[in-house]
């Protein structure tokens, strides 16, 4: 059945990029419907509640939300910042790197403080130490947008080297200290650090806005999408949920017409914007649609590794609230071991005590994530199970996330002794989960593995060949709330005047 209302644009996918383009447009005076497959809306910002404990799936601290930075200027802009309920993390230390020997390094908010407090533990690296802030600044100097500057003479479109260079082997060649290099980039799970692949640009963008404003959302990252939502709304907006978009419709003109969705019913738009990992976009708008090189391009682009997500509601007053993030190696070789199965794994763990509002002296609750696979849990790639389609999976499966789930709390107790004492229940997400609910091919944690060997070859443009479709999501500039973001305003661009935009943005600077 077809809707009778044309909109302006039809938005597939609720996520924070389809959200914050849905924002900007209708603010710019654009209908705008969003089309969201699960009964909750956010995407990776879903969160899910147990034993009265909310967990967050994906967004566990937020970077560049200091007054002036550049996600508080953007939250400023799309209305929710000052509504979100958020705290900061400790400014001496956001983030802990934790070495295979148990001795500990601070990564501290601002610059000053991230780099004395390195210095101290290591003096004579001093000047490498200095020399890797100073490029992770000079490298988003590149990023105009991510500044929210208007740059047209240095950018990284006029100077495509910078994406060819290599993390791992830059920060190789400021220090031979094996120790050091593991601390610079020891939050490596932020953005799945690979020696072999992982750019430069892709730290610097990341780690710069941490330093600059890391923090944690007060009871769990789904406020960011119900604000989306409200802004939305009041400007005329229109979201729907449990509509999963499998089809389209064209005309002569070969623009779509309409997207249908799996109940049958049909939406009618000028422009539509997926927020669908772009692989999942091809088949679902048509793989004869789009030009087979762009088509077998996407679909062979390798994606970031997925994840096992442990989850522990405490008993009451036992574990400690910690305001600062915890990356636990068990490993010297930190970023090496993405796709290790070996009966060492996991080789990283990362872990945070989610903020609560009932509590700021006790922790209700742990989250722990590491590195895993889809082929670890190939066996059971055939089943589906989500809220709005429950199927079970077998006893086998519950056996083996039980004993993924034991050997983190055997890690966990190495770093914190008696923590098995803390624990009132144990939960578990494996990469079936979030292939099932966000969306990702092989439960990706963050889209496609962008790679400086190839940089162009991974990188991917918010236009189609598809007159009216447009791309949005963490697959267009760079993944996290930060780069999803990002990615909707570039996407929005072609649409609405960017220097209006970008004035408007640069008017919240405190």
């Amino acid at each position: 059945m077809i809707q009778d209302k044309l909109y302006d644009f039809v938005i597939v996918g609720s996520g924070i990029g389809g959200l914050s383009s849905a924002v900007v447009l209708a603010k710019n005076g654009f209908s705008v419907l969003v089309l969201e497959k699960n009964n909750q809306i956010g995407g990776a910002l879903q969160v899910f509640s147990r034993d009265k404990c909310i967990f967050d799936t994906g967004v566990h601290y937020i970077g560049g939300l200091d007054p002036g930075e550049n996600l508080y200027r953007m939250f400023k802009y799309l209305g929710i910042y000052d509504s979100l309920k958020l705290k900061s993390l400790d400014r001496d230390c956001f983030d802990l790197i934790r070495m295979p020997n148990g001795v500990s390094y601070p990564h501290g908010q601002g610059y000053d403080s991230f780099t004395s407090q390195l210095i101290q533990q290591f003096p004579e690296e001093e000047n490498a130490i200095l020399a890797f802030c100073e490029k992770l600044k000079e490298i988003c100097d590149f990023f105009p947008l991510y500044n929210l500057e208007i740059g047209e003479e240095q950018t990284y479109y006029t100077n495509p080297e910078i994406l060819s260079l290599g993390a791992w082997d830059y920060v190789s060649s400021l220090t031979e200290n094996t120790v050091l290099r593991s601390v610079l980039l020891g939050s490596g799970p932020l953005y799945a650090g690979d020696q072999h692949s992982t750019p430069l640009y892709v730290v610097a963008l990341i780690m710069n806005s941490y330093i600059k404003g890391s923090y944690r959302l007060v009871d769990g990252g789904s406020q960011i999408a119900k604000l989306l939502v409200q802004e939305l709304r009041k400007y005329g907006g229109d979201i729907l949920k449990r509509k999963e978009v499998v089809g389209a419709t064209y005309g002569e003109d070969k623009k779509i017409s309409t997207v249908v969705c799996s109940d049958t019913t049909q939406y009618r738009a000028k422009n539509f914007i997926s927020n669908m990992h772009p692989s999942i976009t091809i088949d679902v708008f048509g793989k004869d649609k789009f030009r087979p090189a762009y088509r077998d391009r996407v679909q062979k682009l390798e994606n970031t590794v997925s994840s096992l997500m442990v989850y522990f509601s405490l008993k009451e007053k036992s574990f400690p609230y910690i305001n600062y993030n915890i990356y636990d190696h068990y490993s010297n070789d930190c970023w090496n071991s993405i796709n290790d199965r070996s009966e060492n794994w996991p080789h990283t763990l990362y872990v945070c005590t989610p903020t609560s509002s009932k509590n700021d002296e006790f922790a209700d609750s742990v989250c722990v994530m590491c590195y895993m696979t889809l082929d670890e849990v190939k066996e059971w790639e055939e089943t589906f199970n989500t809220t709005i389609s429950p199927s079970k999976r077998d006893e086998a499966y519950i056996q083996f996330k039980k004993e993924k789930e034991e050997q983190i709390v055997k890690r966990m107790e190495t770093r914190f002794p008696g923590f098995r004492a803390c624990i009132k229940n144990v939960y578990s997400s494996t990469p079936l989960t979030y292939r099932d609910y966000v969306g990702t091919p092989e439960g990706s944690l963050y889209g496609i593995k962008k790679d400086f060997n190839n940089p162009v070859g991974t990188t991917i443009n918010s236009k189609t060949r598809i007159p009216n479709l447009y791309l949005t999501g963490q697959n267009i500039i760079f993944h996290g709330i930060l780069g999803a973001t990002i990615g909707a305003f570039v996407t929005c661009f072609n649409f609405v005047n960017h220097l209006d935009v970008i004035k408007e943005i640069n008017e919240y600077e405190k």
